[in-house]
């Protein structure tokens, strides 16, 4: 398997240089020098990633490279004329000179700050410490190895709740062999039961797929029960037929609908549509901080009498334009998906839209502004795990950093298995401050 691996990410590093030589010469490219680097980057992230698993199956292997690493670190002298040297903590890179902390910093400003591992290589530069791309690549690499357990835990909580928003995003890849990008797909799963008062701590977890099929839902989602809040992809609902699984669908996208028609001119039916949902969302803002008891007793007395009128008035409505309008579309967007629409009146847990979720996805496209396209699914999927912790933290108000650094320290430690729940985001949340008031 490791083999494979290093063939094909050695056949992207050729297909990036073909693609620099390409047609127009050696000096003219096809896609920007930055975005060249950065596939280059990601590529020697997953050489590292797989030297990692090697490593930690054959132990003689990880010998060796610490071996290569300890040339010219020196040592301190003895009275009799022998070298003595205290046993070294256990690192994360063996035999190199980057502490945990370091690392870190890498991983923080790459996937919370979005600096591509060349422009962090060019910061240092400035900074007098001369330390090439494809070194802190190999950092970022081990450490997604590293903390692959981490995340498959945080997923695996997520999934424990009894409620989930769910959304999902493009995620460009470079395709081996084609000299050109496929679109992989990010997807999200997120946690937030502050609005109404809930007890367990927020946070997300993204999943890397090469594709948008139905079935990646299903593999994400194994062995969930309760209620998914989702956009309108038809991939959720095979999802529904297939366990234990309900959908509460997200009126915003049915806003948006009809506040582009409306925002194009005259459209009186738009408008009015708009109107009627403004009241919804007024509601919902006076119920926010409620229990689910209080929230859903306010939507049944208050938000059901506009949903009841507004079903009949949008299916008069349709009955009184063209069916091939934009107009109609939006329409019957709504009323195909009315069960899951109206789910928010009988559950106070359940949001009125997919906000939260769509918040989590913004990184992501941030991420997109500074590189076009990932180097490799496995790029991807270090994206996806290392996102995760950074993202979960920033929703429990915990310094990534400092979380990221802790978490590895006590990896490369031995930290046991069987305690890796504390190595989770939310269990480093700060303890509030409870001094007494003079």
């Amino acid at each position: 398997m490791l083999v494979a691996e290093r063939h094909e990410n050695e056949r992207l590093r050729q297909i990036i240089k073909e693609m620099q030589r390409h047609r127009f010469g050696r000096r003219a490219e096809t896609l920007p020098e930055d975005q060249l680097l950065f596939a280059l980057e990601e590529a020697d992230q997953v050489v590292a990633a797989a030297e990692a698993g090697s490593e930690e199956a054959a132990p003689a292997e990880r010998a060796v490279h610490a071996a290569r690493r300890r040339v010219n670190r020196g040592s301190l002298p003895a009275c009799e004329d022998v070298v003595i040297q205290a046993p070294a903590p256990a690192r994360l890179i063996e035999g190199g000179l980057p502490t945990e902390a370091t690392v870190a910093q890498v991983l923080v400003s790459k996937y919370a700050d979005h600096l591509p591992l060349y422009r962090q290589a060019q910061i240092y530069a400035r900074q007098g410490v001369n330390l090439d791309r494809s070194t802190l690549a190999d950092w970022v690499g081990r450490a997604a190895w590293l903390l692959r357990p981490v995340h498959e835990r945080l997923l695996l909580k997520l999934k424990g709740s009894t409620r989930l928003f769910a959304d999902e995003t493009t995620a460009p890849v470079l395709d081996p062999g084609r000299g050109r990008t496929k679109t992989g797909q990010l997807w999200a799963y997120a946690r937030d039961d502050r609005p109404w008062g809930g007890t367990d701590p927020p946070g997300v977890a993204y999943v890397y797929a090469p594709d948008r099929k139905a079935e990646r839902p299903i593999a994400h989602l194994a062995g969930f029960k309760g209620i998914v809040q989702v956009d309108g992809y038809g991939g959720y609902r095979v999802l529904a037929e297939h366990g234990d699984v309900e959908l509460a669908f997200c009126w915003s996208h049915v806003r948006r609908r009809f506040y582009e028609l409306a925002a194009t001119g005259s459209a009186p039916i738009a408008s009015e549509a708009l109107e009627r949902l403004a009241g919804l969302y007024r509601i919902e803002s006076e119920i926010r901080g409620l229990s689910a008891d209080g929230r859903r007793t306010a939507r049944r007395e208050k938000s059901r009498p506009i949903i009841a009128a507004l079903e009949p008035w949008l299916r008069d409505k349709l009955s009184l334009i063209s069916q091939k309008t934009k107009l109609a579309e939006a329409i019957r967007y709504a009323l195909s998906r009315w069960e899951g629409l109206t789910r928010f009146l009988d559950d106070g847990r359940i949001e009125i839209d997919t906000n939260i979720v769509e918040r989590a996805i913004r990184p992501i496209a941030l991420n997109r502004k500074n590189a076009l396209f990932a180097g490799s699914d496995g790029g991807g999927e270090h994206w996806a795990i290392i996102a995760s912790l950074v993202e979960t933290c920033k929703l429990n108000a915990i310094d990534p950093q400092s979380y990221l650094a802790d978490v590895i320290t006590r990896i490369v430690n031995g930290h046991p298995n069987s305690h890796i729940d504390e190595l989770l985001p939310w269990a480093y949340a700060p303890i509030p401050d409870l001094k007494a008031v003079a």
